[in-house]
Order: structure tokens, then sequence, then C-alpha cells
């Protein structure tokens, strides 16, 4: 089992991007992080496999630092729709979530119906991708 595990139809024709200077943050953050040894096992493994992109390159419908994202959580079937930004401009009152946040670290890469599954703080949740939106800052 994958700390994001994408259905079928995605697993085969998906796979995770990313801007370099998004990989270099992520696995430089790895380094001091309080993930849990699983998610930090999960994604470093995940970073090494991934398509790295030029920001011009990067499908408008995958997720990075900057997007607007709205997700379902399956099981519960409620949405959320949050900005994933850099730490310093996190803020919940505003849907601001931190890349480095579980969520936020979870769906970093991914595009338009993919199914993620993380673990969260308070077990593991899966969660489909409705719609990404870019914002610049």
């Amino acid at each position: 089992m994958t700390k994001k595990t994408m259905n079928k139809e995605h697993m085969k024709t998906e796979q995770l991007m990313i801007v370099k200077k998004e990989l270099d943050l992520l696995k430089k953050h790895l380094k001091d992080s309080n993930l849990s040894e699983y998610n930090k096992n999960q994604l470093l493994a995940e970073l090494a496999s991934a398509k790295v992109v030029k920001e011009d390159e990067l499908p408008d419908d995958a997720v990075c630092i900057g997007s607007e994202v709205e997700i379902q959580e399956i099981l519960s079937e409620r949405k959320y729709t949050f900005q994933i930004v850099f730490p310093a401009e996190a803020n919940m009152k505003e849907n601001k979530m931190s890349v480095f946040a579980p969520i936020g670290t979870a769906l970093l890469g991914y595009r338009v119906g993919a199914k993620v599954q993380w673990e969260m703080p308070d077990g593991m949740r899966t969660f489909a991708i409705l719609k990404v939106t870019h914002k610049k800052n």
C-alpha cells in the first residue's frame, strides 16, 4: 500500500508531476520534517519517481504551490476547498493551507481525478481531487 493510491485508470496514465523548485523544497523539508516515518518514506519514494517539469509544462489541472484545490474525502463525502501556500502564508481562516500540512504534501503534483491516500493525524484517509485552479499570489 502506498501513501498515495490512485484509482486504476489514473495509475496507468498518470505520474506525479512536480516543478523542480517545489521538488527541492520538499526534499529540504523532509530532512527536518515531523511527518510520520510512513509518510516520509512514501513521499521520498514518490519524489524519486516523479516527472520533473518546467512551470509552463505543468498541466492546468495539476496541484502545485499556489493552487486552489477542491477535494472530497471519500468516506464522509465531505468537500474541502483551500489554497496550497508556503508556510508563512498559511491561514485557515482564509482557507490557505501550508504545503507542509499533511494534506498539502499529499496532494502536491497530482491531477484532477486522482484519488490520494495519506496517513493523517486521525488515521488513513482517501481524498478525490475534484478541481484545481491556479492562483497567482
